[in-house]
């Protein structure tokens, strides 16, 4: 590790206060900008997309579960892949405890990915994650929000992706998307898509914090799903 700025006490201080003025403009800004995505105009959805869950078939609308306000994680995980996408997982890990305080403030959370329920159930059930995961297999939904591209979209080079044209592109990728119900109908609020909701990670926030910070070379390097980690207590056999 390259050796540091060590100073006295008072140095500290006066570096830290000037910190802090940044820091609380930052706040400011962030709160500006949480305000211009509420305010945000939204979009009717008017195709019924139907998703296969551990309780049966449901709408879009029925996995509110009688709130007004629905998360989506677009999750990483098509037919026949076996287990979800590192970065994902990851992304998941930090959805479980949070659920109750979400809950209790109106916002339902649902993870949606293209693979079969099945195969969902498999790899939530060696996670040991609790979160309401379903699935949008043979359903547009996921086409239509811009994490899934066909084999069409793939050979043209190019997909629509965090809303533009990228050549990047994957079979699957990630986003989040925001819904709100009023009665009967349901408007698409928010989608945010690439690093747009790096916020929700919190371990990468407490990495932040910390003298190494995120020490990678790139995004999620190091990241391995929770029970691949050598000394992980789940460690498969």
């Amino acid at each position: 590790m390259e050796t540091h700025k060590v100073v006295s006490r008072d140095e500290w201080l006066t570096a830290r206060q000037e910190l802090l003025t940044e820091e609380k403009e930052y706040t400011r800004q962030r709160d500006r900008l949480s305000a211009a995505r509420r305010a945000l105009p939204w979009v009717k959805v008017e195709k019924r997309y139907v998703f296969d869950t551990p309780a049966g078939k449901k709408t879009l609308a029925e996995l509110f579960d009688g709130r007004s306000q629905l998360v989506v994680d677009h999750f990483m995980l098509g037919p026949g892949w076996g287990e979800g996408c590192v970065g994902c997982s990851f992304g998941a890990d930090h959805i479980d405890n949070s659920l109750v305080h979400l809950e209790h403030h109106d916002v339902s959370t649902v993870v949606v990915s293209r693979a079969p329920l099945a195969e969902i159930e498999a790899y939530k059930k060696r996670m040991g994650w609790t979160f309401n995961w379903v699935s949008s297999h043979g359903s547009d939904f996921n086409y239509d929000y811009h994490v899934s591209f066909s084999k069409d979209d793939l050979a043209k080079g190019k997909v629509f992706y965090n809303y533009r044209m990228t050549e990047n592109g994957m079979e699957e990728l990630p986003g989040l998307s925001v819904f709100f119900k009023d009665g009967d109908d349901v408007y698409h609020t928010y989608s945010s898509y690439a690093r747009g909701a790096e916020e929700l990670l919190t371990t990468y926030m407490v990495l932040d914090l910390t003298p190494k910070g995120r020490n990678e070379s790139g995004p999620m390097d190091w990241v391995k799903r929770h029970d691949e980690y050598e000394d992980s207590a789940r460690a498969r056999s």
